[in-house]
């Protein structure tokens, strides 16, 4: 591009001006002019020279190099200098590319140089203020290519210092490696910037031979380079600078980290100096420049120290130390529901460690170790649980030996492969010295685990199993052949043996198969505490177990009880067993799928996560290759299939299931089976050797399954309407199911599945397609009609129809006994029955051929004619019942209708209530005085006031219609084992059904039952007395109050060590307690009753309040009045009494952890979004007073606003976790909302109505916590609102703060904190 006319004369000025600059110097060189003089002259217009200029500093290396290589010319730079004619940062660049290179030949140069970047490097604040340095940057930028070398723009000035001190440093160093011949062992040949003479082609003439002191001088130099090296490392301010090159551009501070440890560990000048080599080693390992947090925010942060662990007796330990990992032990208990989740508990237990772990500050040892006492508290708390459809021990041993474990394995394969990828940024050395560290945090935290020998005492279920790990531990030692089928073989209960096995045994075993741990664990003090006389080495008599079957021996009817009852101990059985399952005979295939959905589902704890994956391969077989039949595939494995279904529908199971996460696609495989079955007419059976299967049969079992695993009875608009007010798992639908399902599906793509050892390599299949509810016509029909069941009333029957046709068939089945010229219907639907025939008709009565489609089409209007008939008084309530029971033992999935029909119509209040006086209905009257009385007892410690059960006395008690109908259908059912699985549906749907009717519906409906099956009292009592808080919402808020209260020891003017997680969650329930059902701990009641709630936005608000006033108590138990007086005549205020001032702020930092934990259970990620984003906002533009008496000298605004950030903080991490990626789109919209609007409020834009002290304590403790605790969020935050936020840290004086956040936020950030450090006097 030409330049005009005008720009040329300007060049042609410049070169003038310039050449007699030149001139100028030559002269006063010659005259030997002072350097003083000549820099007056030069500044008061001798040469026209604008200062600083980059130019005369180009002119003077010039003039310099090398022909005016003399000392009065290096005068003349260093006036101009000081001066301030030059800016040191051209000067130093041009200098450094110019003496570098020629350092050997120019010694005394090079030492001049040396002396310059001692004067002039370490400064560098007043150089960016000047106002050419937009052109002093581009200068240097053109000259040096840092932007290029570097990779990172050097668009601001604070940018362009960082990579100038880092090329001036790494220069320093290069240079100093190849006067050592260490340069050429490092893996990078071409060097950056040239550092040798011949990489300058310059010939100058070697200073040695005009000097005889040359290679003294050269090896002074080599020593000075080593100095400044150091010095540009320990200085305060260079080295933050520094630092921000290492978090921001990590290839590059890798390759010279690796650099500077090759210079520590083989510099001959360095082992001259053992002091400089030992400094270097000690910054080089430990870092330099790291952020930390000073001044208050330090205080606040100090509260994150390790928490002392401390053992405590009884069965509800860890009083003392449990405090701080509450939100696991809230969590674990809450799986414990009975609530089947779609998510996956082991990710979610492993986000809870590492958030705990993070804001605690502890090390993982002290993460793992809490939450290894959390898990055995869960199973402690409950060794001998109630009977009902809720579960039992099983899920809780599940939690504690696999999810627990599979949760650290995650952790620590992500510690090691986040090692693996620095490796591959940084120095292999660096990331040896740290590797291994979370694995061996876990191998000690295992080791002391067995010191809590109260806690490791093992449920009478599993005594045997922990005395089996126990002996395999002792025959490991004693040099017995374990995988040989000797463990099998030997009597455990032989009095030669004394094994003491106890819950530590069954942990260790489980870590030790999943490659946690080796068996050196067994070798550890008091590992294998019993005694064992000498034993053969031969093996007894052959006794069958699994090592038979891997020899290859058949299926027989022992081998088979035997695997059965002996869960199955590695993943090669296990494979052996499906494949038998898959592959075998019709007969084998049915006794494979049961030894596999028996003990090896159940209490195979070591490795269940292959376990569950096989069993939902099991109901999803692939097409065989050469299938060429019209009908499903599936229908051949109906045999196996039921075996499998009827295996896994314990309570307990499912619970199972859906801790690994395999509710999705569980649903997935029962929603193929039921569309195939569900089509089928009934006469398809096979024959086993125990009995007779339909299709009927395997769709039914197929089908209550499925409705398990979502909440099919609840009005699906509820949570639409309610919106992020609904609690968690309403949305849970058939269509999310199958999102769920589809989405863990692409993550098992091959371009993203994880090792081979990776839970998800058992399923991902190449094979498996997504899958909609489109994809299952009959099954949508259905869903269709479920939906409009519980929407609306019932409408639609025709006359005539087919549909109408099998409700007939259906009632005259149902009600072929009643007397003649009686009618059924017609009910709200217009269906109708006559019957006509006599008593004898039931033997020339054949049930109808239908398919189950058809039946369950058909079934809400058959209920609704009979229900209808009930109420008009053709129907008794015996006969009602009866005829509800046949229908059910008929098709039992069409219990699945009748609840969903009954759900609905209790809502719609039209039908007349129940009158349960024992002639027409079931009189509850012979215990429901006791049910009260029991019910009073269970919410004791809750200070809740239970209701009258009847006002009008026991003869008025009522229900409303459906209800008492629903009632008297389950009491006619048997509660044994052919039972359980539909019992385990109707159970909690009528538990559901009664909550939602009027106060007492649910203790009449458990006085009912109780003097029908006294194994389920204690769950029904218990039921009952959870619908106290369904109709109280005073109730509620007083429940709450009691969980604070218990957590946090507070007992009216005292703040007690007793508050812990056992003093909020207790013992459980039960009556095997001695004196019959004891009160029940508020934080059980809670998880009990949360998901019953209305409107959960309002009860977030409570907790928020409760919060707050248990600050308060905090507060005003921490500081009295005398303590107020003191603290006026105290300069430092707060450092008075700093003991108690630490246990408030524990105790604040508890009080935060549960309000949020309870909010992120109640509502998940939806709720938290709509406190960040809406609640928080609104509570600080309020006025609150929280000190109106003055009795806490205004320390309770400093508390709450502190226990409002941690509030703030861990709702969010428990919602999104604390990963640099995370799982949801909300996490970044929702942060930076919240950001947005802090920063407004710093900058004035907001008027807040909350006490500013306790504004600043938010504002200052939220981003302290986020900058040390969740980095990764900062970097998902508009820069702008983080330069923001960081200016109005500085202008609340707390510079460190301002600098970690722009630290955080990444590259993009690193000038903009690079200017920060130059304005503050480190």
């Amino acid at each position: 591009m030409r330049r005009s006319p005008a720009e040329e004369i300007m060049l042609d000025e410049k070169a003038v001006q310039w050449t007699a600059v030149m001139e100028f110097t030559k002269a006063a060189q010659e005259k030997e002019t002072d350097a003083v003089a000549w820099a007056v002259q030069l500044s008061a217009g001798g040469g026209g020279v604008a200062s600083p200029s980059p130019e005369l500093a180009q002119v003077l290396v010039s003039h310099l190099c090398w022909a005016n290589d003399v000392p009065l010319v290096w005068k003349y730079i260093e006036k101009a200098l000081a001066a301030g004619l030059v800016p040191p940062m051209v000067l130093l660049a041009l200098l450094s590319s110019r003496v570098i290179p020629s350092r050997h030949s120019r010694p005394g140069a090079y030492r001049l140089y040396l002396e310059i970047l001692w004067r002039y490097a370490f400064s560098y604040a007043s150089q960016v203020q000047v106002s050419n340095f937009k052109k002093i940057m581009v200068f240097i930028d053109d000259f040096l290519h840092l932007s290029e070398k570097f990779g990172v723009q050097a668009s601001e000035p604070g940018l362009l210092v960082v990579e100038f001190i880092f090329y001036i440093v790494w220069q320093l160093l290069n240079a100093t490696l190849d006067d050592e011949g260490l340069l050429e062992l490092t893996p990078e040949t071409k060097f950056r910037w040239p550092i040798k003479a011949e990489d300058m082609d310059i010939n100058g003439e070697v200073y040695s031979q005009r000097n005889g002191h040359g290679e003294k001088l050269q090896k002074i130099n080599s020593v000075k380079n080593v100095e400044l090296i150091l010095q540009f490392l320990q200085h305060k301010e260079i080295s933050k600078l520094l630092s921000l090159a290492r978090e921001n551009m990590p290839t590059h501070w890798g390759s010279f980290s690796q650099r500077l440890h090759l210079l520590c560990t083989n510099s001959s000048t360095l082992q001259n100096s053992s002091a400089l080599r030992e400094k270097l080693l000690q910054l080089l390992f430990d870092g330099f420049g790291r952020s930390c947090i000073s001044g208050k925010h330090a205080g606040f942060c100090a509260v994150t120290v390790p928490v002392c662990m401390v053992s405590s007796g009884g069965h509800c330990h860890g009083a003392t130390h449990s405090s701080f990992w509450i939100p696991i032990d809230l969590y674990l208990e809450d799986c414990i529901d009975g609530s089947v989740a779609a998510t996956n508990a082991i990710e979610i237990i492993s986000g809870l460690v590492k958030t705990l772990k993070a804001v605690n500050g502890t090390t993982w040892h002290d993460a793992f170790l809490g939450l290894w006492i959390a898990s055995l508290r869960l199973v402690q708390r409950e060794r001998d649980p109630h009977e009902g459809p809720v579960p039992r021990l099983e899920a809780r041993l599940c939690i504690l030996i696999s999810i627990t474990t599979l949760a650290i394995a995650d952790i620590i394969k992500e510690e090691e492969a986040e090692l693996v990828d620095e490796v591959e940024q940084t120095n292999q050395w660096k990331a040896k010295a740290a590797s291994g560290k979370c694995r061996q945090d876990l191998v000690s935290c295992l080791q002391i685990l067995g010191d809590y020998e109260s806690l490791l005492v093992p449920p009478p279920l599993v005594v045997s199993a922990a005395n089996q790990a126990a002996a395999k531990a002792m025959m490991f030692l004693s040099g017995l052949p374990i995988g040989s089928g000797y463990l099998e073989c030997a009597n455990i209960n032989d009095n030669a043996i004394n094994f003491s096995g106890n819950l530590w045994h069954l942990i260790i075993e489980s870590c030790i198969l999943r490659k946690l741990v080796d068996t050196s664990a067994y070798f550890w003090p008091g590992y294998v505490s019993g005694k064992m006389k000498p034993i053969s080495h031969s093996l007894p008599g052959q006794v069958p177990g699994w090592s038979t079957l891997m020899k290859g021996a058949p299926l027989t009817p022992s081998l088979v009880n035997s695997l059965a009852r002996s869960p199955v101990s590695s993943l090669a059985e296990l494979e052996k067993i499906f494949d038998v399952a898959i592959n075998g005979s019709n007969d084998d295939k049915v006794s494979a799928a049961f030894i596999i959905c028996s003990a090896s589902l159940i209490r195979g704890w070591g490795i269940q996560e292959h376990t569950v994956r096989f069993v939902v391969k099991l109901l999803s077989p692939p097409v065989p290759a050469d299938y060429s039949g019209t009908e499903s595939h599936l229908i051949s494995h109906g045999p196996m299939m039921n075996v499998v279904l009827t295996g896994i529908s314990s309570v307990d199971c499912v619970q199972i299931f859906s801790f690994h996460g395999l509710v999705p696609e569980l649903a997935g495989a029962l929603m193929a089976i039921c569309e195939v079955f569900g089509a089928c007419v009934p006469n398809i059976t096979w024959t086993t050797s125990s009995e007779e299967i339909t299709a009927h049969s395997v769709f039914s079992n197929a089908f209550i399954l499925l409705l398990r695993l979502w909440k099919f009875n609840h009005p699906p608009l509820e949570y639409c309407i309610m919106g992020d007010g609904a609690p968690v798992g309403s949305q849970l639908t058939p269509e999310y199911l199958l999102l769920l399902r589809n989405n863990l599906l692409s993550s098992c793509n091959p371009t993203k599945k994880r090792d081979s050892n990776n839970r998800l390599s058992t399923t991902c299949s190449p094979l498996l397609q997504p899958i909609y509810v489109d994809s299952f016509p009959k099954l949508k029909v259905w869903y269709r009609q479920h939906q409009a069941c519980l929407a609306s009333t019932l409408s639609g029957l025709v006359h005539g129809t087919p549909v109408h046709q099998n409700v007939d068939s259906l009632l005259n089945m149902m009600f072929r006994n009643k007397g003649n010229n009686q009618s059924v219907g017609p009910g709200t639907s217009g269906s109708s029955l006559s019957n006509s025939s006599g008593p004898g008709s039931e033997d020339y009565y054949v049930k109808p051929m239908l398919p189950a489609w058809d039946i369950m089409e058909a079934v809400p209007f058959v209920v609704d004619a009979a229900l209808s008939a009930c109420s008009h008084g053709r129907l008794s309530p015996r006969e009602l019942a009866t005829g509800l029971k046949d229908l059910a033992d008929f098709l039992p999935a069409s219990l699945a209708a009748i609840v969903s029909y009954f759900s609905a119509e209790v809502t719609r209040g039209v039908w007349k209530p129940a009158f349960m006086n024992g002639t027409d209905w079931p009189s509850p009257a012979a215990n429901l005085s006791t049910v009260e009385e029991l019910i009073r007892k269970i919410v004791a410690t809750t200070g809740v006031d239970v209701p009258s059960l009847v006002a009008g006395g026991i003869s008025q008690a009522t229900l409303p219609l459906p209800l008492a109908a629903f009632v008297s259908l389950t009491i006619t059912y048997k509660l044994d084992k052919a039972s359980e699985r539909f019992l385990n549906l109707a159970g909690p749907a009528l538990e559901n059904l009664a909550a939602s009717c009027p106060w007492p519906s649910m203790p009449i409906v458990a006085a009912l039952w109780t003097q029908k099956v006294k194994r389920w009292s204690d769950f029904l009592i218990f039921s009952a007395s959870r619908t106290v808080f369904h109709h109280n919402n005073d109730a509620i808020v007083q429940l709450l109050r009691s969980c604070f209260t218990a957590t946090l020891g507070l007992s009216g003017d005292q703040m007690s060590s007793n508050g812990s997680a056992g003093s909020l969650l207790g013992h459980g329930f039960g009556s095997h307690f001695c004196g019959g059902l004891s009160p029940v701990a508020p934080g059980i009641l809670y998880l009990r009753v949360y998901r019953c709630l209305k409107d959960i936005v309002l009860l977030t608000e409570d907790i928020l309040s409760i919060m707050m006033q248990s600050v308060k108590q905090i507060a005003d138990t921490v500081v009295s009045k005398e303590k107020i007086e003191k603290l006026k005549k105290t300069k430092h205020g707060l450092r008075y009494g700093q003991v108690s001032l630490a246990a408030a702020m524990a105790q604040v930092k508890v009080a935060a952890a549960l309000g949020a934990t309870f909010v992120w259970l109640s509502g998940g990620s939806g709720l938290i979004q709509g406190l960040i984003q809406e609640m928080l906002p609104s509570w600080f533009l309020s006025v609150h007073e929280l000190d109106e008496e003055g009795n806490s000298g205004g320390l309770v605004y400093s508390l709450g606003g502190y226990a409002l950030a941690y509030f703030t903080l861990l709702c969010g991490m428990f919602a999104w976790g604390i990963d640099k990626t995370s799982p949801s789109k909300r996490r970044p919209r929702v942060i930076e909302a919240h950001m947005e609007f802090l920063a407004s409020a710093l900058d004035g834009k907001i008027s807040l109505g909350c006490d500013l002290s306790l504004w600043r304590a938010y504002v200052s403790g939220f981003l302290g916590l986020v900058v040390e605790c969740a980095a990764s969020w900062v970097m998902e935050v508009n820069l702008g609102v983080v330069k923001r936020l960081s200016r109005g840290l500085r202008n609340w004086n707390q510079d460190e703060l301002a600098l970690a956040l722009l630290r955080k936020r990444g590259v993009e950030a690193m000038g903009a904190a690079a200017e920060v450090i130059l304005a503050v006097q480190w």
